[in-house]
């Protein structure tokens, strides 16, 4: 089985790579832009049949130069929620990908492609519906844009759909492999350095009718983004668009007081809420950046009705317990 993955090096698509090489498939047609080389920690201790420069794959892939491909995980895109140059963001994640679209479809290969919760937007409910779709930025417009193609060449239930067609709409994920990211990492992981380095972690105040530290996401560890992607693999039949989250939204001090609770165990301590975190000067409450303003999603949670009707029954992991494990992971130094 001759697996594409791209953005192979990034923080999904390496995970996915790992994913995949745990089942024993190591024909993986790696694809990235290795501009910032320290990506390539990545894939080092991963197993690929080749690596292909991501501005030069869609051209020779449209060509068939790769054979015979029974799926793309299309995870390579601009994630970047603060750029504002558009016509960049549209040219990555919305024509190169309606080009891999296209050639996908001539070769009949399955193409299983990373959306975002970003597409929600201003919106107060995440369904998989146009009417419940509202990006605030460049980015989650781009991949709204992508999802909309997709509706349209495929049809709205995806039933036109000559071979498997799956979106992702990605909530906040988090775990090993996005250390590259900068101020894209996660919560999770700013956190864990702000407290290595600074004896605490830093929180938003009030803002949009929440309280400091109070403001919701639904916080989704990789590994449960990697075995969502890989049931889909394994049943080629489901296809369309599908929130993947774990339909639980949990405050920023939930993911502060994980960091902090595991850092104190390491160190012989216990767990603690927040609370008591904050009065221990373990936890700062920042004010909101102006900057952030209007463009900020204070809520989110996945509904998982869709993807729980194709039969997806995967149980998702709670910010307390994919914390501990990412922390575990980050104090050991270990990218995997």
């Amino acid at each position: 089985m001759r697996i594409i993955v791209t953005g192979a090096a990034g923080f999904i698509g390496s995970n996915i790579v790992k994913g995949l090489n745990a089942r024993g498939v190591d024909d993986i047609i790696a694809v990235d832009d290795l501009t910032q080389g320290d990506k390539f920690r990545n894939l080092a201790d991963l197993r690929i049949a080749d690596y292909v420069d991501a501005g030069v794959f869609y051209e020779r892939f449209a060509r068939g130069d790769y054979g015979t491909v029974e799926a793309v995980f299309h995870e390579g895109a601009c994630s970047d929620t603060m750029e504002s140059d558009g016509k960049y963001m549209l040219h990555n994640n919305y024509t190169l990908s309606c080009e891999l679209f296209a050639a996908c479809r001539a070769q009949r290969t399955r193409l299983l492609y990373a959306s975002s919760a970003a597409t929600y937007g201003g919106s107060s409910t995440f369904r998989e519906q146009p009417e419940f779709e509202h990006p605030l930025n460049v980015y989650g417009y781009s991949k709204l844009l992508f999802d909309q193609r997709m509706r349209r060449e495929c049809g709205g239930d995806f039933a036109r759909a000559a071979q498997q067609v799956v979106g992702f709409r990605y909530f906040n994920v988090y775990g090993p492999r996005e250390q590259h990211k900068g101020r894209m990492a996660s919560v999770a992981f700013h956190q864990f350095n702000q407290f290595r380095t600074e004896g605490k972690v830093k929180l938003f105040g009030e803002y949009g009718g929440y309280g400091p530290g109070a403001q919701q996401r639904d916080f989704v560890f990789v590994d449960d983004v990697v075995a969502v992607n890989l049931w889909f693999l394994d049943h080629p039949e489901r296809s369309g668009i599908f929130n993947l989250g774990t339909g639980r939204a949990q405050p920023f001090n939930d993911v502060a007081t994980a960091v902090v609770s595991a850092l104190a165990q390491q160190r012989g301590g216990g767990p603690m809420d927040a609370a008591v975190a904050a009065a221990r000067g373990l936890i700062e409450y920042v004010p909101f950046p102006d900057a952030l303003r209007g463009k900020y999603q204070c809520y989110t949670e996945a509904d998982l009705t869709a993807l729980r009707a194709t039969g997806c029954d995967h149980v998702f992991a709670t910010v307390e317990q994919g914390v501990a494990s990412y922390i575990a992971t980050l104090v050991a130094g270990s990218p995997a």
